[in-house]
């Protein structure tokens, strides 16, 4: 059994855990609204442009002289799976669980025969994938002196796609993000970015007449590279609203266990202390009786 000493180092331990967890909770939700704000307010944008894409690829034919973004390489043999972590841990789940979903569907892809490549946003979820797969590793984009990953980082990340892909170094990519539900919800998700899927057209009225000037192919072309920008930069801030919700959520069960546990601690400490008291007691009453 534990000495009175121990008992009291561990609850004085535990209670200065539980300061630690409860002080970085209440980090994560004022940070979780500015990120949540965030993230909703650039859905509208994103939406609508998939649906002016939408829109344009509708009125063309793809063929091999179309943009090569939406038209693919005409080769699904290798594909590149971007993998978006974050820096920081302390947030329950969050990571693996997108680490997962990238390793299962890797998995799927060498079942059928294909070539798997990884682009890690990111130094969380690092470890298991280079201990997976050590030589499948294309590039690794570092986030570590970024406050907040934004669209600069959105955008550079996709002009390195972009010319990987002109360079031939893969045929397909998929995102691997979480999407934020709500502070106890994230849902890992997995999005094929290059080639660009064409999105489904936006309901037009039968009478309406949509002229484009240039023609649709060139505003095509010009749209790609952007929504492909905006599409990553709304999975990293999705990621920065599920990671702080996930944080949050993980910071309150750790603060409430630690609770729990300075309680358990507590009540042995005080039998322990209330047997030593007994003890002495008997002994003194015994040493009387015996003079």
């Amino acid at each position: 059994m534990a000495s009175l000493k121990e008992l009291k180092g561990r609850i004085n331990s535990v209670k200065s855990t539980q300061k630690i967890t409860k002080a970085k909770q209440m980090v994560a939700a004022a940070k979780l609204r500015k990120a949540q704000a965030a993230a909703e307010a650039a859905r509208p944008y994103a939406a609508r442009l998939a649906e002016v894409m939408g829109s344009l690829a509708s009125k063309i034919t793809v063929s091999e002289n179309s943009p090569k973004l939406l038209a693919g390489t005409g080769s699904d043999k290798i594909h590149l799976l971007v993998v978006a972590n974050s820096d920081k841990g302390l947030a329950g789940a969050f990571n693996s669980n997108i680490v997962k979903a990238a390793r299962v569907k890797a998995q799927e892809l060498e079942a059928q025969g294909k070539t798997v490549l990884f682009y890690l946003i990111g130094r969380k979820g690092r470890a298991v994938i280079r201990r997976e797969y050590p030589n499948q590793i294309a590039h690794m984009f570092d986030t570590t002196d970024v406050r907040d990953p934004g669209f600069n980082e959105a955008e550079r990340i996709a002009d390195e796609l972009v010319a990987m892909y002109e360079a031939g170094k893969f045929d397909v990519a998929h995102l691997f993000y979480s999407k934020f539900r709500s502070a106890l919800l994230q849902e890992p998700t997995d999005q094929q970015i290059i080639p660009v899927p064409a999105p489904k057209a936006a309901a037009i009225t039968a009478d309406a007449v949509t002229e484009y000037e240039p023609d649709e192919e060139e505003i095509l072309a010009a749209l790609l590279p952007r929504y492909l920008k905006t599409q990553l930069f709304g999975a990293l801030l999705e990621n920065a609203a599920s990671e702080q919700g996930a944080s949050m959520t993980a910071m309150d069960n750790a603060t409430r266990n630690a609770g729990e546990l300075i309680q358990k601690l507590t009540i042995q400490y005080n039998r322990s202390r209330q047997a030593a008291i007994t003890t002495e007691l008997v002994e003194i009453i015994a040493g009387a009786e015996a003079l």
